[in-house]
């Protein structure tokens, strides 16, 4: 009689298994260094694609077995296809995950002096602890898009030489009446997620300027990237943990860094389908944006854009032939994982889990069959007979996985974009994996579970159901 025992999956592993895995998560934790955006996870993406033979949709007229092709949606979505044997109509395997993280976004009109120091204001995105954001090194992404339609790149804080930004938080001394009966969440009030950018006055010939730290440093940002204080408006600038990836623990099993929900995902799924030649359904890897604050927007999951690549991928193959009831039947016969990761059980904290069902560092992918809160409320809940072909392709394939669920029922819960491709009727399951200190400047993931990621994809991709 079968059981189910889940093991911890470096127990007998080899060395050249060992190896890998080192060398796999090498190159994961490059790409999160070069990818603490939506957009430099794209450009990264696409960089590597190409060296891969993917072409851009509009060099196809037509498509057949075995072509890469890749969509950009405004350059925050990235949509990597890999044209299958079976007809398209027949169904996709998709593999979706997100490309945002909490960070702080810097507010439209953001600067401003105050007791002799240039400031700037941040609205925090997704959700973090806002505590854990002050008195640490902070490094500045994003674009400035001038009102001629110039896009000016900005990256302030990871190069050695560079400055860095950071939040003044309250010494210990003077805390008793201002911070210290606050509760956790106000410990920094969502206002107080102000940066340090300048210190240095400078006399301006104009006597009509005051404050002279703030019109320093604006002088100094158009002087280096030619923008001014009205283009704040038009610029999507955000403060991220300054510094890069980290193995972590003197066994150097743990990558510990920035970014990792969901990056892990995006990495693992990127990297299988650049390594399958012509499956039997077509595949598709689609990192999407805005997943932290519910999948709203144009680039969110919440809207159409899975409609519209699909029907194009379905019109480029069916020609004439082509009609709404194709895209929704394709849509209806697909498969996905919705691949996000999970909580991993905190040794610190482990009154929140359901040990039984929480899921662990080490033990490979996690399948979680709902999330949810209160109740399952905004949850998807994959079909059981999707569940059993899951776990017989991760164990013919020799796929270390787990299940696991978000704390214990009443503890709190969350959401996933799997509710949204469920929408189309797509099978759909939660499947990514174990994460500590999930939502915090530095999450940690086991680079065992990173690569096994990597291989359950692949396998998700090719196998048949």
């Amino acid at each position: 009689m079968e059981t189910l025992e889940f093991k911890n999956g470096w127990l007998n592993l080899k060395d050249e298994q060992i190896e890998a895995i080192n060398h796999f998560c090498k190159n994961y934790k490059h790409f999160l260094n070069i990818g603490k955006t939506e957009r430099q996870c794209v450009k990264a993406a696409i960089k590597e694609a190409e060296q891969h033979g993917f072409r851009p949709i509009n060099e196809f007229e037509e498509l057949k077995a075995g072509d890469k092709v890749y969509f950009i949606n405004r350059n925050k979505n990235v949509v990597l296809t890999v044209v299958g044997k079976r007809p398209i109509r027949d169904g996709i395997r998709y593999v979706v995950s997100h490309i945002d993280s909490p960070r702080l976004d810097i507010k439209p009109n953001p600067i401003y002096e105050k007791s002799e120091l240039a400031l700037m204001r941040t609205h925090y995105y997704g959700g973090i602890k806002k505590y854990q954001w002050a008195s640490r090194p902070l490094a500045l992404h994003g674009v400035v898009v001038t009102k001629s339609g110039r896009t000016i790149d900005i990256a302030i804080g990871e190069d050695p030489q560079d400055p860095v930004f950071t939040i003044p938080d309250l010494l210990p001394h003077l805390d008793k009446k201002v911070q210290r009966e606050r509760n956790a969440a106000e410990v920094l009030k969502g206002e107080e997620l102000q940066i340090i950018v300048g210190s240095i006055p400078m006399e301006f010939e104009d006597k009509k300027i005051k404050d002279k730290v703030k019109h320093h440093i604006l002088t100094k940002l158009h002087e280096k990237y030619d923008f001014t204080e009205a283009d704040f408006i038009s610029a999507e600038l955000m403060l991220v943990p300054a510094g890069s990836a980290r193995d972590v623990g003197i066994d150097e099993g743990i990558v510990g860094a920035y970014g990792q929900d969901d990056r892990i995902c995006a990495y693992t799924s990127l990297e299988a389908i650049l390594d399958i030649e012509t499956p039997e359904q077509t595949a598709v890897c689609f990192l999407v944006d805005k997943e932290e604050i519910g999948s709203t927007g144009s680039t969110g999951l919440e809207s159409r854009y899975l409609e519209f690549f699909t029907g194009e991928l379905l019109v480029r193959q069916a020609g004439d032939k082509y009609n709404d009831q194709m895209l929704r039947r394709c849509l209806w016969n697909s498969y996905a994982l919705s691949s996000d990761v999970n909580a991993g059980l905190n040794p610190l904290f482990e009154s929140v889990h359901d040990a039984q069902n929480a899921s662990k560092l080490g033990y490979g992918l996690v399948l979680t069959k709902y999330t949810g809160h209160g109740g399952k409320v905004a949850s998807n809940d994959a079909d059981a007979e999707y569940v059993a072909s899951l776990r017989r392709i991760f164990d013919d394939n020799e796929i270390s996985w787990q299940t696991g669920l978000l704390g214990k029922v009443d503890e709190g819960g969350g959401g996933t974009v799997a509710k949204y491709l469920a929408h189309y009727g797509i099978n759909t399951i939660d499947a990514g994996a174990a994460i500590l200190s999930m939502h915090s400047p530095f999450e940690l993931a086991s680079k065992f579970d990173i690569y096994e990621l990597y291989r359950a994809y692949k396998a998700f991709y090719i196998q048949a159901f």
